[in-house]
């Protein structure tokens, strides 16, 4: 008697939440002549139990309807008694308004405790029951339909008719709706979203899931003799979850009989379920008219606070996991891929992939192949440096500049400055050399070649990723169409070439008014940018003359390092306040350009966020490595900004050590302040919130959507700022390597770090995101394309120009003292430094000094004919600089495509295998189909052969 209560509320529940509220109240209270199943059957097939069991009726589809007039006998009378007075609250879930707030204060334990309903105890469940049992919390009240989604709203909210009318075509869709209170907040309730087994069917037909088909693949697998590797998982630590090595195709429900279903429960994961459900919510209208519909309007104007699928419950468990197992998907994820003990082993990407979707997962194994990449590019980069430290005290240039007591260089500054001796710059000299050495060439080349392997490798990988993920087939334009542009363009329609459907249609001229105020807004952006950089020039023109003449004797000596220091951190600052503002602006504008797509619509807004941040943070080291001490004019005769500051000029040993100081220190603190707010940000905002529940709940137990629901949500763009970080650092890692080898040793660091915390991040601190599906990286792989591209140009332009490189071969090879005899640099850079500094003349500037002091330039003294004159030296190296860039950009992008070339983009054994899968899945379907159609000719007496019918 007691199941058989519980019964009845269960299909009081799914039968009743496709009804609307009129035909509802025209109904009986209860009428047993639904009933699915007879009285002495209720308990078999509606059991209340924990374990998900796969239930003999799928929906109210598959009912068989008994007479609508006959007698209730007695144990159907006392059913519907028990089931009335234990249950009084499922009216919420047919849509009574005038029940609601009797339910809305009632618990899921005083119901069960009313009802008497017995519910299995996990010691009493088999092994493979206890495998997939999950939390009573992430079910229904009636203990069987699982939650597959969660609505959050308040009841203080004035929009209740748009959310009546939303939830009640909700369920015409063919959803189920609970609603419950929240027990920390009276004014929040949740509405709890399940979705029975004939909906699931409908849309995953109408969405084009592609679902386990009636064989498995047959794999390979051969034993290594090597070692089994360190940073591998073991397999007990991963165990089966579920089956992946099998055939799929689209799902259809005319042929059901062909697909897998062991258990209907479990035939659409929980990633399926979810994308399913969201796919509705985007859909369902809330008001009358095209334009009136999707679960992101209701968000925006308050009708919802928020809307998640759940977790799969915690991801801490009292037990050891190796003695007791994982508790769920969500545990075992924390367990072997979030903790800090597995940051040396390889990242678990099918199950990031089952539990978090595809594009999540596509990132993730996207971020680890990056980082294991930067191994090989970080050990040449520390071997580069390690070169500089220990060649350092042997280099002739530093030798020469430490020793040249009797040397005096031009004041650098207008009023304050004195005259200095050369040796003082001589830790700079010695700095300078750590990266500005032989190896530099070297390793600018290698990392051109280092960035087209990666990319090339990248491809290879994902179509590995792609198949056994089956997503081959799978296009993303299919099921991601913007909602937003459904109910701009509704009115104006055409005719789909390929599908023959009438779809919305952005008309030419429009878009193309859109797309060029976008246009002109980008421009507006990268010029304000390029102000904040004028104007953090003009701040360091200003500084060095203060700087100069500071009373503190340490900030006086080392004037010019205290102006690029505080310099670099100001535009840090400028930096970090400008992105805010970039972000709104980025939004601002994609939503302006109206994407079709969802696709589309990241497309462009990653595409505007790189490139405002890409400028914004590049600009100033653009500025150091190619502008700063070009045109600053020569002692007697300087360039002054606004006819009042005096140009900046490079360091006696030479402009690379301020460009070193400014790629670290923004690489450095950039990440530093990444990783705090991904992390810290939505940690203590967790931690806080957990503590005033623990300090007004001190013993209640919150169900596991409350949870969610106090954790932060994801960022509102996805993956685009995790993609975004590590595209930046990529630029830095490749863009100005000759001048900082030491970056990606940098960049490791922080992508191992990077990984754990994106992890942790994803597991605890976030609720969980909407699982998508994608079949690549997006726009992200141009870009990093292009960014290496544009790195074999600006490291060849460092190189050339930035360096000392070029005008120390042209000075062995042509003006040194073993010149047309071979290279050496202990000989043959014997007086460089004294050829590369020029003479002037002190009394011409007029204030009473006299002798002479040098420059750096390339210039005649003051007692020849042609005096501060451009002398034949510089045009030769000017000539070398040139030639030099045009042999090292056609050598590297020759390497480059001959690289891309040989490599091929997906591997030959995968595409033949592709290509016969293709084929069985063919012959399976029809062999299936010949089969399924003989069984009927059969069952009806039919006549049938061995040929097709």
């Amino acid at each position: 008697m007691v199941h058989h209560s519980g019964s009845i509320q269960s299909f009081k529940q799914q039968k009743g939440m496709n009804m609307n509220k009129n035909e509802i109240e025209k109904e009986q209270p209860l009428k047993p002549s639904r009933s699915q199943t007879h009285p002495q059957n209720l308990s078999k097939h509606f059991s209340l139990n924990c374990s998900i069991q796969t239930p003999s009726s799928p929906g109210p589809s598959a009912t068989h309807k008994i007479e609508h007039g006959r007698k209730m006998n007695k144990v159907e009378s006392n059913l519907y008694k028990l089931s009335s007075s234990a249950f009084s609250d499922s009216c919420l879930d047919v849509g009574k308004d005038s029940c609601i707030e009797d339910s809305e204060h009632g618990t899921d334990e005083a119901q069960l405790i009313k009802a008497k309903v017995i519910i299995r105890k996990p010691e009493t469940m088999t092994k493979k029951e206890k495998k997939v049992a999950a939390p009573p919390s992430l079910f229904f009240k009636d203990g069987k339909k699982r939650i597959d989604y969660i609505l959050v709203y308040k009841k203080s909210s004035l929009q209740v008719e748009k959310r009546s009318t939303f939830e009640r075509n909700l369920r015409e869709e063919g959803l189920m709706l609970e609603r419950e209170q929240s027990i920390t907040n009276s004014d929040i309730m949740f509405v709890k979203i399940h979705c029975p087994w004939d909906t699931l069917c409908k849309y995953a037909e109408r969405m084009n899931i592609r679902m386990p088909f009636s064989l498995f693949r047959k794999t390979i697998q051969l034993r290594s003799w090597l070692p089994k590797n360190p940073m591998q998982l073991d397999k007990e630590a991963l165990p089966d979850l579920e089956e992946t090595d099998c055939y799929t195709a689209p799902f259809s429900r005319a042929r059901m009989h062909h697909f897998t279903i062991t258990n209907k429960d479990t035939f659409f994961n929980n990633s399926t379920r979810s994308r399913i459900v969201h796919h509705v919510l985007q859909r369902t209208k809330y008001e009358d008219g095209k334009t009136k519909m999707g679960i992101n309007k209701l968000l925006n104007n308050g009708t919802y606070e928020a809307s998640f699928p759940p977790h799969e419950g915690s991801y801490q468990s009292r037990h050891p996991i190796k003695t007791h197992g994982a508790k769920n998907h969500r545990h075992l994820l924390y367990k072997r891929w979030a903790c800090w003990g597995m940051w040396y082993k390889y990242q678990p990407l099918d199950l990031i992939r089952r539990y978090f979707g595809e594009k999540i997962g596509l990132y993730f194994a996207w971020l680890g192949w990056y980082t294991g990449m930067l191994i090989p590019a970080a050990f040449v980069g520390l071997f580069v440096f390690l070169y500089g430290v220990f060649t350092m005290h042997s280099s002739q240039v530093s030798k020469e500049i430490c020793q040249a007591t009797e040397i005096l260089m031009c004041p650098m500054c207008e009023r304050n400055c004195m005259l200095q001796k050369l040796n003082e710059s001589c830790i700079y000299a010695k700095v300078t050399h750590l990266f500005d050495n032989g190896g530099t060439v070297f390793f600018a080349i290698f990392m051109a070649i280092w960035a087209t392997v990666f990319l090339e490798f990248w491809k290879r990988r994902r179509a590995v990723l792609t198949y056994d993920w089956d997503l081959i087939d799978w296009e993303e334009e299919e099921e991601n169409v913007r909602p937003q542009f459904e109910r701009k363009y509704a009115q104006v329609e055409r005719v789909n070439p390929i599908t023959g459907k009438p779809e919305p249609y952005q008309p030419f001229m429009d878009k193309l008014l859109r797309l060029m105020i976008s246009i002109l807004g980008i421009f507006l952006m990268i010029s304000l940018v390029l102000t904040t950089v004028f104007a953090v020039v003009v701040y360091r023109l200003v500084a060095m003359e203060h700087f100069a003449s500071f009373k503190w004797y340490f900030v006086k000596k080392y004037w010019q390092f205290a102006t690029s220091g505080t310099g670099v951190c100001i535009n840090f600052v400028i930096i970090m306040f400008l992105n805010v503002v970039y972000e709104k602006v980025a939004y601002f504008l994609t939503n302006l350009e109206q994407p079709r797509t969802e696709l589309e619509w990241e497309n462009s807004y990653a595409l505007k966020m790189f490139l405002f941040q890409f400028v914004n943070l590049n600009s100033s080291i653009f500025y150091i490595a190619f502008f700063l001490g070009r045109f600053s004019g020569r002692p007697g005769k300087y360039n002054k900004l606004f006819d009042r500051w005096r140009l900046e000029e490079c360091h006696p040993s030479g402009c690379l050590i301020d460009l070193c100081l400014q790629m670290s220190v923004i690489m450095v603190l950039k990440q530093t302040w990444n990783n705090f707010m991904e992390l810290g940000y939505p940690l203590f905002h967790n931690w806080w919130t957990q503590h005033k529940i623990k300090r007004n709940e001190q013993v209640m137990k919150l169900p596991q959507w409350e949870k969610d629901w106090n954790l932060q949500p994801m960022n509102l763009h996805g993956l685009i700022d995790e993609y975004l970080e590590m595209v930046l650092q990529f630029g830095f890692v490749t863009i100005f390597v000759a001048a900082f080898p030491l970056a990606p040793l940098l960049a490791l660091m922080n992508n191992i770090i990077e990984i754990r915390l994106d992890a942790y991040k994803f597991v605890t601190q976030w609720r969980r995101p909407l699982p998508a599906r994608a079949t690549n990286i997006g726009i992200w792989y141009g870009i990093l394309e292009g960014i290496g591209v544009l790195a074999v140009i600006t490291n060849a332009f460092v190189i050339a120009i930035t360096s000392d490189y070029i005008p120390r071969f042209v000075y062995a090879f042509r003006y040194g003292p073993c010149k047309g005899q071979g290279y050496s640099q202990e000989r043959c850079l014997k007086g460089y430094v004294n050829s590369s500094l020029s003479v002037f003349d002190l009394s011409e500037l007029g204030t009473g000094q006299s002798g002479y002091c040098r420059y750096r330039d390339y210039r005649a003294p003051p007692w020849s004919n042609n005096s501060y004159e451009l002398t034949l030296q510089f045009w030769h190296v000017l000539a070398a600089r040139l030639a030099f860039i045009i042999v090292f950009e056609h050598l590297v992008f020759g390497i480059k495509s001959f690289i891309a070339y040989l490599i091929p983009d997906m591997p030959k054994d995968l595409s033949d295998r592709v290509r016969r899968e293709k084929y069985l899945v063919q012959e399976m379907m029809y062999d299936a189909e010949l089969e399924h159609l003989q069984k009927q000719r059969k069952c009806q007496g039919k006549q049938y052969h061995q040929e097709w019918p």
